[in-house]
């Protein structure tokens, strides 16, 4: 038996509400109209009476169909369960007043007016294992907004929540995927590839909150360390490899000085030297370059072979 895959429970349409300026004027008339008849049909026995009521009842009726949206805000109509459609457009409008003001039942009473702006989600710091099983301190900002409002009412509980939930998970996925540094050759890692980062953690967002009709602006990682327990020891070798590094360089360059000048000594003819007295020049420059401290001139007045 194939199981089906979930159902979403909308696509979302723009439905165009009435302008609530000449709705006003008509819901005025209906009181104008209603307290005329009333009045007219004060007679016993007149029907006009009856119509007086109904039209004053018409007119309680109408103002709650008034609603008003500013830019980049949509209300979501739904009438007795039913979706009906979205507006859009903002400004002064209105509906049937018995389109829906809110979604679900007690605790899950959720507004249908949504906003379409930007917004951010600032994540805290998540303690995650790295690639390597280091623990690492990682946080990001997410900036989303929503898309298809009715995926964000009907296919989720609640889409706010939902984006922070489901952040959270990917930025824990995103973490476990990449060394925090020193990783292979051409490796991307946590702190050395914050765009290739960056870029994988929005498409990992964006897969998992499409659900909600929710789209991602960017995400950015802000916070990156190595966790309490284990920074010290990090930081060391952090140090060490530091050194190393700049050792390397060092002892690079100074093994190209030490060539050059012998080249240049023997271009020049300045002084013969045998491969005994080479293996001591060299040494002594060596010495020099490499040093961590000044070095200390010894004036010889014999020869090398005394």
């Amino acid at each position: 038996m194939s199981i089906r895959p979930p159902r979403s429970a909308a696509t979302e349409h723009v439905f165009s509400a009435v302008s609530g300026w000449p709705m006003l004027i008509v819901n005025l008339l209906l009181f104008a109209a209603a307290a005329y008849v009333i009045a007219v049909g004060t007679a016993p026995g007149s029907a006009l009476k009856l119509v007086g009521v109904a039209l004053a009842l018409l007119g309680l009726l109408m103002p709650g169909g008034y609603f008003t949206l500013q830019p980049n805000q949509a209300r979501v109509l739904i009438l007795f369960g039913a979706y009906k459609g979205t507006v859009r457009e903002s400004g002064f409008h209105w509906a049937n007043p018995f389109y829906s003001r809110t979604k679900g039942l007690g605790a899950s009473l959720l507004p249908t007016k949504l906003s379409l702006r930007a917004r951010n989600f600032s994540s805290d710091a998540l303690k995650v294992n790295d690639k390597r099983g280091n623990p690492v301190e990682i946080a990001a900002v997410v900036v989303w907004r929503v898309e298809n409002t009715a995926q964000a009412v009907f296919d989720v509980e609640d889409y706010a929540s939902y984006v922070e939930i489901q952040s959270e998970s990917a930025i824990r996925s995103i973490a476990s995927r990449y060394a925090y540094d020193q990783g292979e050759e051409h490796e991307i890692t946590l702190r050395g590839g914050a765009d290739e980062v960056a870029l994988a953690l929005k498409e990992e967002l964006q897969v998992r909150l499409a659900k909600a009709g929710v789209i991602v602006e960017d995400a950015r990682l802000t916070h990156l360390a190595y966790a309490p327990e284990i920074a010290p020891v990090m930081l060391r070798r952090q140090q060490a490899e530091a050194i190393i590094a700049a050792r390397k360089i060092i002892v690079q360059n100074a093994v190209t000085m030490v060539q050059m000048a012998l080249d240049d000594l023997d271009q020049r003819n300045v002084v013969k030297l045998d491969d005994e007295r080479k293996a001591a020049m060299v040494s002594n420059l060596l010495v020099v370059l490499c040093g961590n401290s000044d070095a200390s001139p010894v004036i010889n007045t014999g020869t090398l072979y005394t």
